[in-house]
């Protein structure tokens, strides 16, 4: 019994490590008068004496004592009585009608995108156990109550840890205060609005469970793809016309002329998908017109997995990064006010996925280089030509202080002992350009400017160092002031010189970094975009999902040299 009993205040302890709130509540409760009510009957008897003995067992001040406390208090305060089972006719007892409802969530589990089987476990097999035996039926008890936080906890933040799937998943579980939710779930007689209440808000979250209830309808009912075939420009002919004419919901023409018609529709269409807008029809527009990788149900679910992981409040006025699409969005009240291209890390330097606040906007910034860039691509430069650092309009630091190349003795120093630090100065050719956005975090990322604008015509956009560049930086500084009433893009180009000028908003501004490779858009349709970092098929793998070929990662064919940037 004890050991049933410890399992269930280690399940509490695991999935609420990281949850501060936890053991502030624990902490307040043992300062507060509880009163323990004696227990009544065999099978009380038998929780009070197991809980006691996992109480007495755990070491004090440890995450299992205070979980022990809380559980112990919790089951004192209704004399030890059980919460899921019930004495029946004949004083048989029998799973509480109450429990009975949250089995039926379990055998629902799949709607959810969940697995029935995580939480129908043998372990809460009622024809399993001895209806008679105390010892049986409280083991019994405890393991529902283990099944009921391990489904409360998928469903508010998700199955999978994040950083389980890739070190560059930064991202912290919510706060779940389990015992709490144990409590509100024994006071009621309908427990499954209170675990409704976890399930995320997102819109695009439903729309997806939306999507997985009828996923083979939906996906039966997608248009046949349009073909690959020569670049097609304005003026131009070509059979396909006429079926992109209606995938555009423009009507039949008589011949196969790509007219001015077409060409505003398709360029309304390429805007809307973050491509170049330039009325040509290339990979990248088929591609897109035929909603890039086919939809499969893996995906959904890896989807509707990652945005178990998101806050649960995105901010009233937000802006959100979505690596796959190479786009940035600022959002208020979960409607799209601004929307821009931008370039992302490569795969070598992918940047991370986390939620921040944007503080601060820098004006004529200047780069600190990273040691990874100066170790692997300056210093090698500076040892081959010390006028390298001037060549790049930089500094080279010295214990802080600025020394020039040409008084160091280069034979003295190498890659691996080179100990300068090396910042950029403001200027037109600076690798962040003339702003950037930062939400300072220990992946030393952030939002940018950048003197180099031809990767953003590009369809695949992955070739940073792992900040983020924003193709128009100064729309979008102006669209991020919008609540603020003394700085807007005029105040900020006024800023423009030598020197390096911090601007610090009156509010801060939650910023996502955020991973989906499918978007659905308000008109429920469901945009595909490619698994750049293989995050995807890795959680897909993770959750047990690998059904199915992997679809390719979207990448062009021509290679782009490497730059110096962040």
């Amino acid at each position: 019994m004890r050991k049933l009993l410890v399992s269930l205040v280690a399940v509490l302890a695991a999935s609420s490590i990281g949850h501060p709130a936890i053991s502030q509540e624990v902490a307040a409760l043992a300062i507060q008068p509880v009163v323990i009510a004696p227990p009544q009957n065999d099978l009380a008897r038998t929780i009070k004496d197991g809980l006691s003995s996992a109480y007495g067992a755990a070491k004090t001040g440890s995450r299992a004592y205070e979980e022990a406390q809380k559980l112990y208090f919790l089951y004192g305060q209704r004399h030890f009585e059980p919460i899921w089972l019930s004495e029946g006719v004949g004083g048989n007892v029998t799973f509480s009608p109450a429990a009975q409802k949250i089995i039926t969530l379990f055998e629902k589990a799949d709607t959810e995108g969940l697995r029935p089987s995580d939480y129908l476990t043998p372990d809460i097999d009622f024809t399993r156990a001895n209806s008679t035996d105390p010892l049986a039926l409280a083991g019994l008890e405890t393991a529902f109550s283990g099944a009921v936080l391990r489904y409360a906890n998928h469903i508010y933040n998700g199955r999978i840890r994040p950083q389980s799937v890739s070190e560059n998943l930064d991202i912290t579980p919510k706060p779940l205060d389990q015992a709490a939710l144990l409590e509100r779930l024994a006071q009621s007689q309908d427990p499954a609005p209170i675990l409704a209440e976890l399930e995320p808000k997102h819109p695009e979250f439903l729309a997806l469970k939306a999507a997985l209830a009828n996923f083979e309808t939906s996906s039966t009912a997608r248009p046949a793809p349009i073909g690959d075939g020569p670049v097609l420009r304005p003026g131009g002919s070509d059979a396909r016309v006429q079926a992109i004419r209606a995938r555009l919901e423009l009507p039949a023409a008589s011949s196969n002329l790509y007219d001015d018609a077409l060409v505003a529709a398709v360029e309304t269409f390429q805007e809307s998908q973050g491509l170049e807008v330039d009325g040509i029809i290339g990979s990248a527009t088929i591609a897109a017109f035929n909603g890039g990788n086919a939809v499969r149900r893996e995906d959904i679910l890896a989807n509707m997995e990652r945005w178990r992981w998101m806050p649960a409040d995105l901010g009233a006025f937000n802006v959100f990064v979505n690596i796959p699409e190479f786009r940035l969005s600022i959002l208020r009240n979960g409607v799209e006010e601004y929307g821009t291209r931008v370039v992302v890390g490569t795969n070598k330097n992918q940047t991370p996925i986390f939620s921040d606040n944007i503080r601060h906007l820098v004006v004529n910034p200047y780069w600190n280089v990273p040691s990874s860039i100066v170790k692997g691509e300056i210093a090698p430069a500076v040892l081959r030509n010390p006028g390298y650092i001037d060549s790049q309009n930089m500094d080279l630091l010295y214990n802080g202080t600025p020394v020039s190349p040409w008084q160091v003795d280069w034979s003295q120093v190498s890659t691996s002992n080179f100990p300068f630090k090396v910042r950029q100065r403001p200027g037109t050719n600076n690798a962040l350009g003339q702003i950037k956005f930062l939400f300072p975090n220990k992946h030393d990322v952030y939002l940018h400017d950048t003197p180099s604008k031809s990767l953003f015509a590009r369809s695949f956009r992955a070739f940073s160092h792992g900040c983020i560049r924003v193709e128009n930086p100064f729309e979008f500084a102006d669209a991020l002031m919008a609540n603020e009433t003394k700085i807007s893009r005029a105040s900020l180009e006024a800023l423009f010189g030598p020197n390096e000028r911090w601007v610090n908003p009156e509010k801060q501004i939650p910023v996502h970094l955020a991973y989906f490779t499918l978007r659905v858009g308000t008109d429920g349709t469901i945009r595909s975009y490619g698994d750049v970092y293989g995050h995807n098929e890795k959680l897909i793998e993770a959750m047990g999902l690998s059904n199915s070929a992997p679809p390719a990662i979207v990448a062009e064919a021509e290679n782009v040299p490497e730059e110096l940037s962040p």
